[in-house]
């Protein structure tokens, strides 16, 4: 790999004469390694080199010892597609398979997670402190900005940064200490669940935000639940200690008695509201205290003492919090089983952090540990019994569909998880649900709306690719056997609206907006059985979800629409399909 990169990078003014003698290095090479079916040479950066050699004396020594078939007379250059033919016949086409050793470390230093919560406890917040500790921004934004403070991350579209809220999952791709991390961003809010339910399908660990002052919410169990079926290891963090908030050991009770799972406090907090001061690392017994930044833009300047029992805490602490501090470990210690991770993976315990996201406190002790204590990715249940992701065989499946990230290009984007093998740039998969074969090129690592092309990827990680109608959501892709892997549930709509375009001319654009909005999963579009009313039909599990569509294809595709309610609450399927509905009474409307 090193040798043809530097083959792009320094032979493309060199003379023929130059360029045969590194070339004839390169096709010893491949003739040494060749006997085993090792082709080390099938990279874009020799690609590159390739199809910049027009003509040399010796090119056919050369192509002999790449093992590529002589070229005709009519040839101009050595091709890419050449150098494809030189691989060894019993390999798939589209397909790349990675050395164990390769595949074992890759995957080991991947995870992949998911943080959910109840509107308003804090995790967009808690997001950007994760980038900001994690190296991926200097300065955290925040979600409500002013002046010149940047804004949250995560919260890229128009009406996101309007009314402070998050209304669309976001894949944040970061290296931190030598792992890389593919942190799901999911919106809170329950009109939007399908988008976050199909989130939590992509990743590996979750992570649970509570409200200190609030405990568990109505959106935060049902998401449990949505966990619990995806048998995730759960990881909590109890955000706003900061603020006036529940007594720690009454948080814990919830926890347990609501969700039937033990809770394990990795950290402690040192008092609460205007006198939080810091926490307790309970592994590492040590003190950790925190000094407040202004806006919480930069990270908190700390302070660590080694042993609880150390003299200086009393003059850094005051005495009551020392003292209460102290008391309550020891009934920790005497009631809370140990940390025990085969209990966490079978979801019968869920270790618990202390903090504030929004003053930085707590916000590295947790994420440290996270990373030391997650799960990488794991073997995936699809039609064909688990897949390994080790499995020589690249797999993948798309569970998010995003239009206009770019406003530039106004493209749509397919989210792919991937599931095993080693995905690289340009190769050809099998579109399971059509039999189509797809070369995936122009892979992006994604990091909210921005994005970075890729050449491989490794299983857990998130891969965007440009999506011309070809994928939707819950597509599999593979290089292998034609599996597929279990579906993203769709939910029931609960709410129902004419939408009307009341200007002709943007016919086309309505259209098209309806259409790609509709493949996201923004909205369901239903349509009349009636000849006489042709405009779609919006159904939704929350009202919020309206008012997003009607935003989005007025900044998006320049079209302004208006809403006529209908009375309706419930949309069902009907059991025997057509041929009974058709001889049903009343109005009925099916499914796009």
């Amino acid at each position: 790999e090193n040798l043809c990169t530097m083959l792009d990078e320094k032979l493309q003014s060199r003379r023929d004469g130059h360029k045969l003698f590194f070339f004839t290095i390169v096709a010893l090479f491949v003739t040494e390694h060749k006997v085993s079916g090792f082709c080390p040479l099938n990279t874009p950066a020799l690609h590159r080199s390739l199809n910049g050699i027009s003509s040399c004396r010796n090119e056919k020594l050369i192509r002999t010892g790449l093992g590529i078939k002589p070229r005709s007379a009519t040839s101009l250059s050595m091709t890419a597609t050449d150098l494809d033919e030189s691989v060894s016949e019993d390999r798939k086409p589209g397909s790349t398979v990675a050395s164990p050793a390769e595949m074992a470390r890759e995957i080991a230093r991947r995870r992949t997670f998911a943080i959910i919560s109840h509107p308003d406890a804090g995790k967009t917040t808690l997001t950007e402190k994760l980038l900001l500790y994690g190296g991926a921004v200097q300065e955290a934004g925040a979600v409500k900005a002013k002046g010149e403070r940047r804004r949250a991350t995560s919260d890229w579209m128009k009406i996101e940064q309007e009314r402070g809220i998050s209304i669309s999952s976001t894949a944040l791709q970061f290296e931190y200490q030598g792992m890389q991390l593919n942190l799901l961003d999911t919106p809170g809010h329950q009109d939007f669940s399908e988008d976050t339910y199909r989130t939590i399908a992509a990743a590996d660990n979750a992570v649970m935000l509570l409200d200190g002052a609030k405990g568990l919410e109505t959106q935060t169990l049902k998401l449990f639940d949505v966990v619990k079926l995806r048998h995730l290891p759960l990881f909590t963090f109890i955000n706003k200690m900061d603020r006036p908030s529940l007594g720690p050991l009454e948080l814990l009770d919830t926890i347990e008695q609501t969700l039937k799972i033990k809770p394990c406090p990795m950290t402690w907090p040192i008092g609460s509201g205007d006198r939080f001061a810091g926490v307790y690392d309970r592994l590492d017994r040590t003190v950790m205290l925190f000094e407040r930044s202004a806006g919480g833009a930069n990270k908190a300047t700390q302070t660590k003492i080694d042993d609880i029992m150390d003299p200086q805490l009393e003059g850094l602490i005051s005495a009551d919090l020392l003292a209460q501090l102290r008391e309550e470990l020891e009934i920790l210690d005497s009631i809370v089983d140990p940390l025990d991770m085969a209990e966490v993976r079978a979801q019968r315990q869920t270790p618990v952090w202390f903090g504030s996201g929004y003053n930085n406190f707590g916000v590295q002790q947790f994420l440290d540990r996270f990373l030391e204590l997650s799960q990488p990715p794991g073997a995936r249940v699809s039609s064909l019994g688990e897949v390994a992701p080790s499995d020589g065989d690249f797999t993948g499946f798309v569970f998010k569909l995003q239009a206009n990230m770019d406003p530039r290009h106004r493209d749509r984007i397919a989210f792919v998880r991937v599931c095993s093998g080693r995905f690289e740039k340009d190769m050809q998969v099998l579109h399971t649900r059509t039999g189509k074969t797809v070369r995936l090129s122009a892979p992006s690592k994604l990091f909210a709306q921005r994005r970075e092309t890729i050449e491989v990827a490794y299983p857990g990680d998130i891969v965007g690719f440009v999506n011309p109608g070809a994928f939707s959501i819950g597509d599999t892709i593979t290089t292998g056997r034609r599996l597929q892997y279990e579906g993203i549930p769709s939910f029931s709509p609960e709410f129902f609206n004419w939408i009307r375009n009341p200007n002709p001319s943007k016919q086309k654009s309505f259209r098209k907006g309806i259409d790609q909005l509709r493949e996201e999963g923004a909205v369901q579009v239903l349509h009349s059985l009636s000849d006489f009313d042709q405009d779609p039909i919006l159904a939704a599990v929350g009202q919020l979800q309206f008012e997003v569509v009607q935003s989005r294809l007025e900044t998006e595709y320049g079209v302004e629409v208006a809403y006529e309610p209908l009375g309706y609450s419930v949309a069902r399927w009907v059991a025997g399909g057509w041929p009974v509905a058709d001889g049903m009474k009343g109005k009925l409307f099916n499914a796009m």
